[in-house]
């Protein structure tokens, strides 16, 4: 039986599950490494990260460092004498901190590896259409996200999920496959297999916000996923008039098939706004103008005029 002595490197709220499994399940837990305190919102009041909050509460020592590499982290790293490390949406780790603990450093990731590295696993597998995501763990190695993989755990994605929806649900699995790693760890048995070679490989690059406007040249299918896959954040967008409108919740109108070039709009002020996609309508259910709320398309012409 392995002794741990573990820290936990994450910051946002997709990590606190995997880490409040290792507090409730008494593991020894003799760090949390996370992002620097950043101010935010109009008083840019400084704000803890997710992972700090939840390691202050539990009384567990905090690393906020700058620089991975700096000498005088190293040697506090050195000094909490960890044997193993574990990533959960994470930055980078340079090969002088993942190499350092004697049971490595193992990662858990938001996709069935090695489908899907990259920065945003969920949304892509949403955008693309997938039916099938889940979460993997597996050890760290120099290029990104691609080291053996100890467990996976399947997930079903729904017609109706969005980012939102599977975001939940795989954190909540992601946690419980943590702690599943660290007992096979514990126990001395684990697989470690690498990951398959020669395949076709989807990636998930990172979102920004010119990559989320709305492609009406797309099938009204591809425009559904899309907006899901975005919704609630960081959101799909698209102009009209000019003004840039946020797009939350869309249904595809299987009754009927686009007529007009793409992006054309149909509507009767009141209850509808219906975009003409490459072969079929996109109803606008949810939407939020430049500035104020979000609300439904009802809610919008109340008070709105296109």
């Amino acid at each position: 039986m392995n002794d741990l002595r573990i820290i936990f490197m994450g910051t946002p709220e997709f990590a606190v599950p995997s880490l409040e499994v290792l507090i409730e399940n008494k593991l020894n837990v003799v760090a949390v490494i996370t992002a620097p305190d950043k101010p935010q919102g109009r008083g840019q009041k400084i704000s803890f990260s997710p992972v700090k909050e939840c390691a202050v509460r539990n009384n567990i020592p905090v690393l906020q460092p700058t620089n991975l590499k700096s000498p005088e982290f190293l040697s506090e790293l050195k000094k909490l004498e960890a044997n193993l490390q574990i990533v959960v949406a994470f930055r980078m780790l340079p090969e002088v901190v993942w190499s350092m603990p004697k049971f490595g450093t193992f990662n858990l990731h938001a996709s069935l590896l090695p489908q899907y590295r990259g920065a945003a696993p969920i949304n892509w597998a949403i955008i693309n259409g997938e039916k099938e995501t889940g979460v993997t763990t597996f050890f760290l190695k120099h290029e990104i996200d691609t080291g053996s993989i100890i467990f996976q755990e399947k997930e079903n994605i729904a017609y109706e999920d969005t980012i939102g929806t599977l975001y939940e649900r795989l954190m909540n699995k992601g946690s419980a496959l943590v702690l599943k790693t660290i007992r096979a760890i514990e126990k001395g048995d684990y697989p470690s297999v690498p990951q398959p070679s020669g395949v076709e490989i989807k990636h998930a690059p990172k979102i920004f916000k010119e990559t989320c406007e709305i492609n009406w040249k797309q099938t009204s299918a591809q425009v559904y996923n899309f907006v899901r896959g975005l919704s609630p954040y960081p959101t799909a967008w698209t102009k009209i008039n000019e003004k840039i409108y946020k797009i939350l919740r869309v249904k595809e109108v299987v009754e009927r098939k686009a007529t007009q070039v793409p992006g054309t709009i149909e509507t009767d002020h009141k209850n509808y706004l219906y975009f003409h996609a490459l072969n079929g309508l996109i109803s606008i259910e949810e939407l939020q103008p430049e500035g104020k709320k979000k609300m439904s398309i009802q809610d919008f012409f109340r008070g709105n005029k296109l």
